[in-house]
Parts: C-alpha cells; sequence; structure tokens
C-alpha cells in the first residue's frame, strides 16, 4: 500500500518555503546558483529558480547536472551510465552552489553531485537540498535545506513523481520493496 507524503499543494508549499531559506541563510541571492542533480533535483532547482523570477524578480542561474560518471555505485565493468558533459552555461567560481536533488538517502548522489561540480570550478561554498531526506545514511553527508524529513525502512523508497517528468500531477509516495505506485 502507497502512502501519499506530499501532494501538489504540499509541494509547491515546500518550494516556496525552501526558497525562502535559501535566500535568508545564503544573506541574498547576488551570489547563489542552482544546480540541480539530473532528473528530479534539476526540476526542483528550476522550480525555486522559477519562484524567485516570479516573486523577487531575480534571475538566479540554474541548470542541471549530470552526476551518472562520478558515482561510485553504478560504474562497473560491465556497465557505464549514459552519461552528458556537464556544461551548465555559467561559472560556479567564487559563487554559493545550492546543489538540489529529491530524495537524499545513502549520500552517494550528493557526494558524486560535488565531485561533478569541483571538475567545473570551485565554488566558494556548496550548500545541498534535498527536497526529501529519508534517512539511511551510508557517508556523511547532511542537507542543508530539507523540505521534508521521511525516516524509511531499507525496504520503503520515495517515488517523486513530477509533472515536468511525466507524471499526470505532483506527488511524493513511500512504496514498499517490489510496489508500483
Amino acid at each position: 500500500m502507497s502512502a501519499v507524503i506530499m501532494d501538489a499543494a504540499g509541494l509547491h508549499r515546500t518550494v516556496v518555503r525552501l526558497s525562502h531559506e535559501i535566500e535568508e541563510r545564503c544573506e541574498g541571492l547576488e551570489h547563489v546558483v542552482l544546480v540541480g542533480v539530473k532528473r528530479g533535483g534539476e526540476v526542483v532547482a528550476r522550480r525555486i529558480a522559477d519562484y524567485f523570477a516570479r516573486a523577487e524578480g531575480v534571475e538566479v542561474p540554474c541548470a542541471g547536472l549530470d552526476i551518472g560518471m562520478t558515482r561510485d555505485d553504478l560504474v562497473t565493468a560491465f556497465f557505464v551510465p549514459a552519461a552528458e558533459r556537464n556544461d551548465l552555461g555559467f561559472s560556479v567560481e567564487g559563487k554559493t552552489v545550492v546543489l538540489c536533488d529529491d530524495v537524499l538517502h545513502t549520500g552517494r548522489s550528493a557526494v558524486a553531485a560535488i565531485e561533478a561540480l569541483f571538475r567545473l570550478g570551485r565554488p566558494a561554498r556548496i550548500k545541498f537540498l534535498a527536497l526529501v531526506d529519508r534517512g539511511g545514511r551510508e557517508l556523511p553527508v547532511r542537507a542543508d535545506f530539507v523540505g521534508k524529513n521521511v525516516p524509511t525502512s531499507h525496504t520503503e523508497y520515495v517515488a517523486v513523481h513530477l509533472t515536468e517528468l511525466g507524471a499526470g500531477a505532483d506527488c511524493l509516495v513511500i512504496t514498499k520493496e517490489g510496489e508500483r505506485c
């Protein structure tokens, strides 16, 4: 049985709250850039950038980051992930990079994203944003900005459904292993 943990309205409120937290903790947006881990994290980053443009009248640089070639748990002798060349379209040098992902679990994606970012330049600082933190860390990683903490067991997963990625409606759902949502 799947459990909805955030519907479309809740997701919108969460994006607005996270946007305000970013602006407050970064003391403005002048040196901030948003980088989202492809695919879900990129959608989150773009929604935050859109909020800043609409509500604040500020264009914050935003792009997606492919971490396929920097993940330690995906590249093997038999499988090389399809990866894109990372070209953000702006520099991260000296910037505060808000690195966005949809779900934080083991911490491996966050480490891979940081490694991919450093291949593009040297930011002044990196702040990590997770739409959902489900616990279960394997690496010493924590999010600076968290949309929702949802502790899960090893047999549960957080499925993120976003309209930009083909879902009929936005929602976040906890599913059990082997279950379809």
